[in-house]
């Protein structure tokens, strides 16, 4: 048997289509801290993914699903661990195969996928857009078509709840690293998307930042998927994979993960 997350399929045969399960509501794991109440997963599945650029293999041959609240992603640098997480949310399409996030693909609905799916960067000054914190979270909501009041009480809401009300009227450029940080995810959070992907979010901090990141992510109500090289990011959460040389290593609990990561690379 071949096992796609929740459920067992014969070996030879397809998974069912995402359409055709029941969204599955998954409790994070009991040691997050901060973590009280259960994440709603959409249902992520990649089939049969190959991306490539220049001519060159990124990644290759991948199938997986993607469903429990708190996944980290690991490897080398190269290994196609940001070009995965890219294919989440449509930010990269896929040369072969299919990316299937609830009902949707992102063939032909990457524009409603990313309402759901939020992505923070590894330098969060690349999509801080606005000269004030207030306005750019504000950004996003305008978009979508909220009136000012709406959007101000969001924005209010999702800066008190990180505990930053403080910077509302800040510059964003006079910000710190772990406080740009903190800004980029109030602009993700603001949009309420169901999935958050954070492509290496503690690389630029100090570990004082580091840590209150990693607790604001443990705290989360979205599911979210995390590449890091932080290993100790991971201890708590439910499944980690390690990408290596484009393809899926291993796919499991968090310490076995490591231990294979920490394996291959002595190799």
């Amino acid at each position: 048997m071949i096992k796609y997350a929740q459920w067992n399929v014969p070996e030879g045969t397809d998974p069912p289509l995402l359409a055709d399960r029941k969204e599955p509501t998954m409790q994070a794991s009991p040691k997050a801290a901060g973590q009280t109440s259960s994440v709603t997963v959409p249902g992520i599945h990649l089939e049969k993914i190959t991306v490539l650029r220049a001519g060159k293999v990124i990644l290759e041959d991948i199938t997986v699903s993607l469903n429990e609240p708190r996944i980290g992603i690991i490897g080398p640098n190269g290994a196609g661990k940001s070009t995965l997480v890219r294919l989440l949310n449509g930010l990269v399409l896929p040369n072969s195969g299919t990316v299937q996030v609830g009902n949707f693909t992102t063939a032909r609905a990457a524009k409603r996928i990313r309402r759901d799916v939020g992505f923070v960067f590894q330098n969060p000054a690349n999509q801080i857009i606005m000269p004030l914190v207030r306005d750019d979270i504000s950004f996003g909501l305008k978009n979508l078509g909220l009136a000012a009041s709406e959007r101000l009480r969001k924005v209010d809401q999702t800066l008190e709840e990180l505990g930053i009300a403080h910077l509302a009227e800040r510059e964003s450029h006079t910000l710190s690293g772990g406080e740009q940080q903190m800004v980029a995810l109030a602009a993700v959070l603001a949009m309420d998307p169901r999935v958050i992907i954070f492509d290496e979010p503690t690389t630029m901090l100090d570990l004082r930042n580091r840590l209150r990141f990693q607790k604001e992510i443990n705290g989360l109500n979205q599911q979210a998927i995390v590449v890091t090289h932080d290993l100790e990011v991971l201890e708590d959460f439910d499944r980690v994979l390690v990408v290596t040389d484009g393809r899926i290593g291993f796919d499991g609990a968090p310490g076995d993960a490591v231990d294979f990561y920490r394996h291959w690379s002595a190799q």
